[in-house]
């Protein structure tokens, strides 16, 4: 009598379906935790009665018309000359460098005020120099 042995399958685990399982743990766990910050140092900062205001900078507003003519803190320049800009806005900056000038100028302004403009305030050491527009849709 010729016996076969019968070949015996190896058993063996499979693990890939349980490593599968333990990274979504892990996945799912990372998260949903979350992170809280204790201070090691309990501290009682001190109070103050009086808050600081914060005053707001004083702003220079220069109107330019549709023809071209200059209107600073409302009042109309004697003429369009460069000269007479430097000095009117001199005079009204007192020498502060810091103050904001805006420059409001008709959309039909020739566009040499607006540059004489600019420069003037860059020649007086401007640099805080906005050019105030009308938001909406263009037509």
């Amino acid at each position: 009598m010729n016996f076969r042995r019968r070949q015996t399958e190896e058993v063996g685990v499979n693990l890939t379906p349980l490593i599968d399982v333990v990274f979504l743990l892990l996945i799912f766990f990372m998260v949903s935790t979350t992170f809280d910050r204790h201070s090691v140092l309990q501290l009682e900062l001190p109070r103050a009665d009086a808050t600081e205001e914060q005053a707001l900078p004083r702003t220079v507003e220069l109107v330019i018309n549709a023809e071209g003519r200059f209107f600073l803190e409302g009042a109309e320049l004697v003429n369009t000359r460069p000269e007479t800009l430097r000095a009117a806005l001199g005079e009204v900056i007192e020498g502060d460098q810091e103050t904001p000038l805006v420059i409001r100028a008709d959309a039909r302004t020739p566009h040499q005020s607006v540059v004489t403009a600019m420069n003037v305030a860059q020649r007086l050491g401007l640099s805080r120099l906005s050019i105030a527009t009308l938001g909406g849709e263009s037509e």
